[in-house]
C-alpha cells in the first residue's frame, strides 16, 4: 500500500540558530586572521575564540609564531574603541594576551594619537591592511621594536590554544 506524505511544514528555527547577517566587525576579524597568517607568518590564527582564561579576555583575532603572539582587536566605532580601553586586561596590560597588540579599524575610527602606549594600529585600505603604527621590518624582536613588546599572559594563551584543540578532536 502506498504511503502518502503531506508536504512538510516549514519549521522556524529559534533565533539563536538562524544565520545572522555578516557585519563589518565580522569582516575585520576575518581579515585580521588572514593578515596574521599571511603577512605576519603566524602558524596558527584564531578569530573570536571563546575560552575561559581567568582574565575574561576574548580576542577578536590572535596568532602565534614560534617565539611570540600577536593580538588584533577590531573596532568599528570610536565608542567601542574607548570602551575597550576600560576593560581590566587593558588597564592592567600584564593580564592581557599578545606579545604584540594592534587595533584594526577603518581609517576614520582610530588615530595614532588615540593609542595606548605600546599598541600598534592597522587600517583597512581597500582589500589591504596597512600598518599605521607598530613594529617595523621583518624582525619584530629587534631592539628598535622593543616599545611594542608586552609581557603576555601565557597561561591565558595556553588556555585558548587548548580550547581550540579540544574543539578539533
Amino acid at each position: 500500500m502506498p504511503v502518502i506524505r503531506s508536504k512538510p511544514e516549514k519549521v522556524e528555527l529559534p533565533e539563536a540558530t538562524q544565520a545572522r547577517e555578516r557585519t563589518l566587525h565580522d569582516d575585520l576579524v576575518d581579515r585580521a586572521c588572514r593578515w596574521l597568517k599571511g603577512t605576519c607568518g603566524c602558524s596558527v590564527a584564531l578569530g573570536e575564540l571563546r575560552a575561559f582564561t581567568g582574565s575574561g579576555e576574548t580576542p577578536d583575532a590572535i596568532g602565534w609564531r614560534s617565539e611570540y603572539s600577536i593580538l588584533v582587536e577590531c573596532k568599528t566605532s570610536r565608542a567601542d574603541f574607548f570602551s575597550d580601553r576600560k576593560k581590566p586586561f587593558r588597564t592592567d596590560p600584564e593580564i592581557g594576551v599578545g606579545t604584540y597588540r594592534f587595533y584594526l579599524s577603518p581609517p576614520d575610527i582610530i588615530r595614532p594619537d588615540d593609542l595606548p602606549e605600546g599598541w600598534g594600529l592597522l587600517h583597512i585600505d581597500g582589500n589591504r591592511i596597512r600598518r599605521i603604527v607598530g613594529p617595523q621590518g621583518n624582525i619584530w624582536t629587534s631592539k628598535d621594536n622593543r616599545r611594542f613588546v608586552f609581557t603576555r599572559n601565557e597561561p591565558a594563551e595556553i588556555a585558548m590554544l587548548v580550547s581550540a584543540l579540544r574543539r578539533c578532536s
